[in-house]
């Protein structure tokens, strides 16, 4: 079976003022479909620019990188932004709710901005395993944190992308919040055979995932 997610020898370097500065020195990753995968590193070792690239966010400077059999490295930004739409769902550390909308309404704009209409059963589902059923005509002022994110979360894999990317999803978190936001990205692994790859800081959150990828100035040193 192909994996979901194969990179090689995937180099990105920055253009600061006159000096290059590398932030991926030649990554290597295979990510199995189903799988839910973890990258923990340091501050600055490349791990959200590994992130952004898998999103199709940015492009790399060398190498091969291919996401559900498509080759980002001969996609132009429209392609890329049309596949990202429909193949991927993004987790941030900043829940990026907007704040003038419902839970529900944040969550139905995903599926608004894909186009292909509302889901009722795919709602219930992701709603009801988030535990969030109670909070769905809140608007994010009046939620907790771990809430906000619960929502993200149903709003990120309301349009079922094949790839869910979290980046630090528990950062802004307390423990029990935490706690509970990993708990659910479990479920929605193992419920619905969600492929996810979190970035995260801290070995207690990489705990929760099938595999674990450590990297350090920009290379995977263990795997």
């Amino acid at each position: 079976m192909e994996p979901i997610i194969a990179t090689n020898e995937l180099k990105k370097v920055y253009r600061v003022g006159k000096v290059d500065v590398p932030a991926l020195r030649g990554v290597d990753l295979i990510v199995q479909e189903g799988e839910f995968l973890a990258v923990v590193g340091p501050s600055g070792c490349g791990k959200s620019t590994l992130l952004h690239i898998l999103g199709g966010l940015t492009s790399p400077t060398s190498g091969h990188v291919l996401v559900d059999g498509n080759d980002f490295m001969i996609m132009n930004d429209s392609d890329r932004t049309r596949f990202r739409r429909h193949k991927i769902g993004f987790v941030f550390q900043r829940f990026n709710l907007l704040p003038t909308l419902t839970a529900r309404q944040n969550i139905n704009i995903a599926q608004h901005i894909q186009g292909n209409g509302f889901n009722p059963h795919r709602f219930d589902a992701v709603v009801d395993m988030l535990g969030i059923r109670e909070k769905m005509e809140h608007k994010p002022f009046a939620m907790s944190g771990g809430e906000q994110q619960r929502v993200a979360i149903a709003r990120a894999v309301i349009c079922e992308p094949k790839i869910l990317l979290a980046d630090e999803p528990t950062g802004n978190l307390d423990t029990e919040n935490s706690q509970i936001v990993l708990n659910m990205l479990r479920a929605l692994n193992r419920s619905f055979r969600q492929t996810i790859l979190m970035i995260t800081h801290n070995p207690e959150a990489a705990a929760v995932s099938d595999r674990v990828v450590r990297m350090r100035d920009g290379r995977v040193v263990s795997n």
